[in-house]
């Protein structure tokens, strides 16, 4: 009996430590934003519910980019070689449909809620659904790769989940603002853009992260800092200017 306890914890003890190591990046974000939402901070059970619909993002995400794979494989002449595939593969396949997914959950789950009455409250929520996403998405790297891809992960993929939430989360706000003010395009508008601008950060994150050229390196990290920096700025900026719109 003892044996099997200790062998069993000997197999376990590595994999808690890469899922730990997994869900530690994600964990410090989260915390990060929630403490800047001053004016009102939202219910534990709401926020619990918005990472677990990134989860759900996730599955829903793989499922259409494997179709979306296979359909350029077959209707993109010269497939892989061609050049337009790229951009298809990195800005429709995954960028949109990672992005178009987060937001789908995120309005289904957060636009008639009575909670929602702060613009910051928006990108709480987008970055709570992109968190969630990234956790479950690092976690399956982590394991599959090891403490290597989650000290990668930790400085580049799991905070440019939550940038892209950010910039979401500051146009859904906008949204909301304006539909409660009876502004109906206006707020179509803002919905838009809540969608289209993480896309294509994600999208260019992706074009340029999977080029090995060591220019593009160089590339990559100078995009990846620019935006770090202005999701840091505009997370400060939101909070200190947050307001009711309820």
């Amino acid at each position: 009996m003892l044996i099997s306890l200790i062998y069993s914890f000997l197999y376990l003890a590595p994999k808690a430590l890469l899922i730990g190591a997994a869900i530690l990046p994600a964990a410090v974000l989260l915390v990060y934003v929630y403490r800047h939402d001053r004016i009102e901070k939202e219910p534990g059970r709401l926020l619990l519910s918005l990472v677990l619909w990134g989860v759900v993002a996730t599955f829903l995400a793989v499922a259409t980019e494997t179709v979306g794979s296979i359909a350029l494989a077959y209707f993109l002449p010269g497939g892989e070689n061609n050049p337009a595939y790229p951009i298809w593969m990195f800005f429709v396949v995954v960028a949109l449909s990672e992005e178009g997914f987060k937001y789908l959950l995120l309005r289904w789950r957060t636009w008639n809620s009575p909670a929602f009455n702060c613009r910051f409250d928006a990108v709480v929520y987008a970055v709570f659904v992109s968190l969630g996403f990234a956790l479950w998405e690092n976690i399956g790297y982590v394991l599959a790769y090891g403490l290597g891809a989650a000290l990668m992960r930790a400085i580049t993929a799991v905070p440019g989940h939550a940038c892209f939430g950010v910039f979401m989360g500051a146009y859904y706000g906008l949204a909301k603002r304006s539909a409660n003010q009876g502004e109906a395009g206006l707020s179509r508008f803002w919905r838009f853009l809540a969608l289209l601008v993480p896309t294509v950060i994600h999208g260019l994150y992706d074009y340029i992260a999977v080029n090995e050229a060591e220019s593009v390196s160089t590339t990559f990290i100078v995009f990846v800092l620019i935006v770090f920096v202005l999701a840091f700025v505009l997370v400060k900026q939101l909070s200190k200017r947050d307001e009711y719109i309820g």
